[in-house]
C-alpha cells in the first residue's frame, strides 16, 4: 500500500528547446505502421491490398497520401481506356486499352475513317499495337447503317497524367463504385464507370464500415477485385451484368485500401474466409506512442502548424501534459494529434478574445475548464442529488455491505467520472453470488465474468476444508443502463465481504479496481475522471479531510490529474492509496488486519479474515440445515 503525495502526482517535460521547434514534421510515432504502408503501396501483386486500422486523428490518411507521392510518379501501368461497338455482341461492349493520351487521336482518326479521310488498312496499321482494334475496325458494317459504331466511350482518360490517381469515395454505394449506363445511348456509349476504375493504375480509398455494413457492395467489391485479377491475366474475361449490359472489365490492377477499426479487422478476418485473401497488409496506428524526446518534439510540431500566436514555455507543458492525459499514461503521448489541434485552437480563441498575442498554461487550462463546464450538466444534477439525500449516498460514517464505486459516463465527446453505490447481502443457501443487474437484464458478459471470479476469491481465501454454501446478491443501488466492465469487481468484493462478516465499511473512500482470483488488484481505465469525479462529489457535499480513493497499484503511471486535486491532495484534504490486494484495501476500509494463517491454519482472532471464515462456516451450516 502506498499513500500518494504530490512527488507522485507531478509530471513535467524537460530538456526540449521549444524555440527552435518548426512546424511541419509530419507523422510521429507510428514507424511500424508507415512501413508496412510503405511495403503494402509497393507492391503490385494481386491480393496486396490495404486495411489500415486506428482512429481517427491518428494520422492514417496524411500518412496515406504522403506514402503515395513517394511512388506516384511510376505511372507506367496507367492507361486510356475506351469502350467499343461490337458487331456480334452489342450488349457485350469490347474494351481497348492505349497508352496515355492516344484514346482521343484514335477517335478523331475513326471520324476520319467515318467520313472517308483515312483508308482503314492505314487507321489499323497506326494502331497496330492497341489489342483488339484491328478486329474492331474491321468489323464497323456502312457508316449511315450505325452511325454509334464509329463513337467510341473513353472511360479513362491518361493523357497530360504525371501521377497515379488517388481517389477518396467518401459516399459508397453501387453505382458511385462501380459505374452504371445511361440508356438512352448505344450500350458502349451507355457505360459510366465508378470509382473503382477511375482509381484503375493508383488507389482507391474507402471507408470500412460503410462498405462492410452492406454485404451486397462488400460482395460485389471482392468480386471486382478477382474479376481484375482475372482480367489482367485473361482478355477473355467477361464483367458484371450492369443494367442488361455487360462490359469487360478494364485489366488495370486498382490498389483497394480500406480505413477502418480494429474491432471490424478482428471480425472480417474471423468471419470471412476471403478477407485476408484480399487483403494482406494491415498497418495498424496506434492511439498512444512512447513519450520520447522526439515525440514530444513532433507533437510541438504538429501544434506549431495549427496555431498561430507566439506560445510560451507554460503552453507547450500543459499541451504535452493534456497529451499525456489523452493517453491514461504518465509515460506516453496521444497519437491521435488533431485532438491536441482542437484544444490548441480552443486555448487560442480564448487569447485572441482578449487581444492578446502570446499564448500560456494558463490559456490551455481555462479552455479544458471551459469544455468541463458546457459539458457537467449531467454530473451537477447528480452531485446535486447526492447533496439533497435523492441519490442515497453516503460520504462519511461507515456501514455494513455497501462500498462507494468509482464509474465513467459518457455524453457525446466527453465523460465523467462519478460515485455509484454497491451494495451486497448473504444469507445461508446454495444459489451462491446472484448478479442482480444480470437477472434485471442490465449487465454486460464482462461483468458477469467479474461476478463469477468472486466466487473463486472465496473458494480460494476461504472454502478450502469445507464448500462454499451462500445466497448472496449484489447490486449498483439506484442505477437504471446497463453496466459492463470489470472495473467495479474490487469494490463489488469488499461489499461482499462486508455483508458476510458483517464488518462496516468506510464511506469517505470510493474504491475501483478488476480483481482476479487471487484477490490482486489490476489496472482499470478511465483512472483520471474517476478520481476527479469523486473528489467533486466531496467537494459538493463539504471535504471533510478523510475522504478519498483506493486504486490500484498499476494504475500510479495513469495519474495525471487536475491541479486543484494535485493541490487538496497536497494539503492534506484529499487522499490517494495505491494499493495492489484486497487485502490492503479491506485494511483501509474497515480499519482491521487481515493477517495470515498460521501453523494450524488459522487466520489471527481479530482479523477481518477470521470473522469472514467463521460467517462462511456457520452460512454452510445453516444451508446444510435447510436442505
Amino acid at each position: 500500500m502506498l499513500k500518494l503525495d504530490k512527488t507522485h502526482l507531478d509530471i513535467s517535460f524537460e530538456g526540449i528547446d521549444y524555440g527552435s521547434i518548426l512546424p511541419g514534421m509530419g507523422i510521429i510515432g507510428q514507424e511500424k505502421a508507415l512501413g508496412l504502408l510503405s511495403l503494402g503501396l509497393s507492391i503490385t501483386r494481386p491480393g496486396y491490398n490495404i486495411y489500415i486500422s486506428g482512429g481517427d486523428g491518428t494520422g492514417r490518411l496524411t500518412a496515406l497520401k504522403e506514402g503515395v507521392k513517394k511512388i506516384e510518379s511510376d505511372i507506367s501501368a496507367l492507361m486510356d481506356a475506351a469502350y467499343v461497338y461490337s458487331a456480334n455482341h452489342p450488349m457485350r461492349p469490347n474494351l481497348l486499352l492505349f497508352s496515355p493520351g492516344t484514346a482521343r487521336s484514335f477517335q478523331e482518326d475513326l471520324f476520319k475513317a467515318r467520313d472517308g479521310k483515312l483508308p482503314k488498312t492505314d487507321l489499323i496499321k497506326r494502331y497496330k499495337a492497341v489489342d483488339g482494334c484491328e478486329r474492331f475496325v474491321s468489323s464497323l458494317p456502312h457508316p449511315e447503317e450505325n452511325p454509334d459504331a464509329y463513337r467510341i466511350n473513353i472511360v479513362l482518360d491518361r493523357s497530360g497524367a504525371k501521377r497515379r490517381p488517388l481517389v477518396i469515395e467518401t459516399h459508397p454505394s453501387s453505382q458511385s463504385l462501380f459505374g452504371f449506363v445511361e440508356k438512352e445511348h448505344s450500350p458502349h456509349l451507355g457505360i459510366r464507370i465508378g470509382s473503382y476504375q477511375e482509381a484503375a493504375g493508383g488507389f482507391l480509398v474507402l471507408n470500412a464500415e460503410e462498405i462492410v455494413e452492406n454485404e451486397d457492395l462488400w460482395g460485389k467489391l471482392k468480386r471486382y477485385l478477382e474479376m481484375t485479377h482475372r482480367a489482367i491475366s485473361s482478355t477473355a474475361v467477361q464483367g458484371e451484368m450492369i443494367e442488361g449490359i455487360r462490359p469487360h472489365p478494364i485489366p488495370i490492377a486498382t490498389k483497394v485500401i480500406l480505413l477502418g477499426s480494429e474491432e471490424l479487422y478482428d471480425k472480417l478476418t474471423d468471419s470471412d474466409d476471403l478477407f485476408l485473401k484480399y487483403f494482406k497488409i494491415s498497418p495498424e496506428f496506434d492511439y498512444t506512442m512512447e513519450s520520447s524526446k522526439h515525440n514530444q518534439e513532433g507533437t510541438i510540431s504538429y501544434i506549431k502548424g495549427e496555431v498561430g500566436l507566439k506560445c510560451t514555455k507554460s503552453f507547450w507543458e500543459e499541451m504535452l501534459r493534456y497529451s499525456s492525459w489523452l493517453s491514461e499514461d504518465r509515460t506516453r503521448l496521444t497519437a491521435q494529434l488533431s485532438l491536441l489541434g482542437d484544444l490548441a485552437g480552443e486555448a487560442e480563441r480564448i487569447a485572441k478574445d482578449e487581444g492578446r498575442s502570446e499564448l500560456s498554461g494558463e490559456d490551455v487550462q481555462r479552455a479544458l475548464e471551459r469544455r468541463n463546464w458546457h459539458n457537467s450538466l449531467m454530473e451537477e444534477h447528480i452531485n446535486k442529488e447526492i447533496l439533497e439525500g435523492i441519490m442515497m449516498m453516503d460520504l462519511k460514517g461507515r456501514r455494513v455491505g455497501v462500498v462507494n464505486g468509482l464509474a465513467v459516463m459518457d455524453r457525446g465527446l466527453s465523460s465523467f467520472g462519478t460515485p455509484t453505490v454497491i451494495s451486497a447481502t448473504a444469507s445461508p443457501g446454495t444459489e451462491g453470488i446472484v448478479n442482480i443487474e444480470h437477472e434485471a437484464g442490465l449487465s454486460g458478459g464482462i461483468h458477469d465474468k467479474g461476478l463469477l471470479i468472486l466466487e473463486g476469491y472465496l473458494r480460494h481465501k476461504y472454502a478450502r476444508s469445507f464448500p462454499l454454501s451462500l445466497y448472496a446478491g449484489i447490486a449498483f443501488e439506484q442505477s437504471y443502463g446497463e453496466v459492463d466492465g470489470d472495473s467495479a469487481s474490487s469494490a463489488e468484493l469488499y461489499a461482499l465481504l462486508s455483508a458476510i462478516g458483517d464488518i462496516p465499511l468506510r464511506q469517505d473512500i470510493a474504491v475501483t479496481g478488476s480483481v482476479n482470483q487471487m484477490g490482486e488488484l489490476q489496472i482499470v481505465g478511465g483512472i483520471n475522471e474517476k478520481i476527479e469525479g469523486f473528489y467533486n462529489a466531496c467537494r459538493t457535499v463539504g471535504l471533510t479531510g478523510k475522504q478519498g480513493v483506493l486504486i490500484p497499484m498499476q494504475n500510479m503511471q495513469s495519474l495525471i490529474l487536475p491541479k486543484e486535486i494535485v493541490k487538496a491532495v497536497e494539503d492534506g484534504v484529499f487522499h490517494i492509496y495505491a494499493i495492489s490486494s484486497i487485502d490492503e484495501g479491506m485494511e483501509i476500509l474497515t480499519g482491521l488486519k487481515g493477517g495470515e494463517r498460521d501453523g494450524k491454519g488459522s487466520f489471527p482472532s481479530s482479523s477481518f479474515h477470521r470473522k469472514i471464515e467463521i460467517e462462511l462456516k456457520s452460512l454452510c451450516r445453516n444451508s446444510q440445515k435447510q436442505n
